[in-house]
């Protein structure tokens, strides 16, 4: 599984290639582009990228944890958490991608 990361550097040079601005233009896009959807979570507004996912704050409420080497309930504070849910075409181009993949290893194998 352990594939390559992809960095704000790596969709900036891909931004330039792409598109054909320059390296510093295509890096200020990226980076306004994360910033805005950063900034739209944190107001808590829900960021819907259609055909790649939705960005969304939840509120969870105070819970009773364990601490799995004690045992020992401990109490975990009410808190917000980000969640990505991927959108179906998503999901679907992932499961293809896997499916051609085992096709190609049983082939070879």
């Amino acid at each position: 599984m352990g594939g390559k990361t992809v960095t704000r550097a790596d969709l900036a040079e891909a931004v330039y290639r792409k598109v054909g601005l320059s390296r510093t233009e295509s890096a200020q896009i990226v980076e306004m582009v994360l910033q805005e959807v950063c900034d739209a979570v944190v107001r808590g507004e829900t960021v819907k990228l259609s055909s790649f996912a939705t960005f969304q704050v939840r509120n969870k409420n105070e819970r009773i944890g364990r601490n799995p080497k004690t045992g020992e309930e401990v109490p975990i504070l009410p808190r917000r958490v980000m969640t990505f849910k991927a959108s179906n075409v998503l999901k679907n181009r992932i499961l293809e991608a896997h499916k051609a993949r085992a096709r190609k290893e049983k082939k070879a194998g």
